[in-house]
């Protein structure tokens, strides 16, 4: 599996089966995402790099879920609401009580026989619609599986990635210790220095 936009970052490892979708699609901007030595490109900015994203990441879900996902196809009208739904979902994990994202989007409902039956989703849609479907579809998946609550964005401001809390206990904060919290917290223990020098 190749999850182009969660990949890209350093020390970042996908999230297990199709939530590694969702955080894809969140890590693919670049308003936020940003290292002491580059910025990462925005993967939904024009067609043809939202195409490849698109195509790298169906191929993987698909990976995920042992099936054939075909992937659809977008047009430029796609983008404006790709990055919606993925400042929706951005929205939706930074604050899990606050305003809830407006996104209706069907998700087609069917009886899987075998070993059954058993009630599953699968994405429909064309375009932008097919990639909002298959997130609500992993985004309940992960409720179901209780990996949802791992999801979490890092609170560095100058990283924001969005990673997978692989803490025995879900207390990760840092999607790198190294890169985003060891730098955090020096910078809190001067301030606190400088605050009881005074």
């Amino acid at each position: 599996m190749q999850w182009i936009a969660t990949e890209r970052i350093s020390g970042m490892v996908p999230a297990p089966g199709g939530l590694a979708f969702v955080q894809d699609l969140l890590n693919s901007t670049s308003d936020r995402l940003s290292a002491p030595t580059h910025k990462y490109p925005d993967l939904l900015l024009d067609l043809s790099s939202a195409q490849e994203w698109l195509a790298a990441a169906v191929k993987s879900l698909g990976e995920a879920h042992g099936v054939d996902l075909s992937v659809p196809s977008l047009s430029e009208k796609d983008l404006p609401h790709l990055r919606e739904v993925r400042e929706e979902l951005r929205r939706l994990i930074s604050d899990p009580t606050g305003a809830r994202p407006t996104l209706l989007v069907a998700a087609t409902v069917t009886i899987e026989t075998v070993p059954g039956p058993r009630f599953v989703t699968a994405p429909t849609g064309e375009g932008w619609r097919w990639v909002a479907s298959a997130v609500l579809t992993e985004c309940l998946n992960a409720q179901q599986d209780g990996t949802w609550h791992r999801l979490k964005i890092c609170p560095n401001p100058q990283c924001v990635a969005t990673f997978y809390d692989r803490t025995r206990n879900n207390n990760g904060v840092w999607h790198s210790t190294r890169t985003c919290g060891n730098p955090a917290n020096l910078r809190a223990s001067r301030a606190r220095k400088r605050e009881s020098a005074h």
